[in-house]
């Protein structure tokens, strides 16, 4: 594995679509990445037999550092957390960072939370038939990065922070803190490949790999190029 992390290539919703994830792979065994961030919903909710292991055993054939946070759709959530727990003993490679943190080469933080953000303080937190948090417990689940200034830092999210770039209704409570702690990249899930500033930080919707999309982005050059796994 590389020392230095720069370009990282990103994707979002895969749904259960393990096709879609293998052609990911095999597409990144193409291309100078050195890392990869998946985001959530990682599995379709409903589904019997959810494939997280399989996921993330595809994943590992990458065998570069890994990020993922699970979506709103990915409960209940400790079928989830027992897969990563797992994958990791063997491939401490992958890393989830949903609501915690992993170093990643080159002085670089990935961190986030995963399923919906409601900014209203007297939201019930939910991890049974939906991932659903308060704004207030993702301020205080994050509040570590105020020890890691002299860290880039890279956030996971699959709710969108409040941007009028973005044309949709997004958190302030998760636009407020990318401005606090400035991170260098801000991922969210989403259908349709997007990008905005928002501060200082570029924020990046990278599209669906549900439907065949990706994107890689240049942390120092703050550039996004759009890919397809189709």
């Amino acid at each position: 594995m590389r020392k230095h992390i720069n370009k990282i290539l990103a994707a979002s919703e895969p749904l259960g679509n393990l096709e879609e994830v293998e052609r990911l792979v095999k597409k990144v065994a193409e291309m100078d990445v050195e890392a990869i961030a998946i985001l959530g919903s990682l599995a379709s909710k409903g589904t019997t037999n959810r494939p997280y292991n399989k996921l993330f055993k595809m994943l590992a054939a990458a065998r570069l550092p890994t990020f993922y946070i699970p979506g709103p759709e990915d409960v209940p959530i400790e079928e989830y957390l027992r897969a990563a727990a797992n994958i990791e003993i063997v491939y401490p490679y992958l890393r989830g960072v949903h609501a915690t943190f992993a170093m990643a080469p080159g002085y670089i933080v990935f961190t986030g939370i995963g399923g919906t953000v409601i900014d209203d303080p007297h939201t019930i937190r939910e991890e049974r038939e939906t991932l659903r948090y308060p704004g207030w417990e993702v301020e205080y689940q994050l509040k570590f990065l105020g020890e890691l200034k002299d860290y880039q830092k890279v956030f996971l999210f699959t709710t969108l922070p409040e941007h009028k770039g973005f044309h949709e209704q997004g958190s302030e409570v998760l636009a407020e803190l990318i401005k606090t702690y400035n991170p260098r990249l801000v991922l969210v899930s989403g259908k349709e490949l997007k990008h905005e500033i928002l501060g200082t930080s570029l924020v990046v919707i990278p599209g669906s790999l549900a439907e065949g999309k990706f994107c890689v982005i240049d942390l120092h050059q703050h550039a996004v190029e759009a890919g397809s796994v189709r």
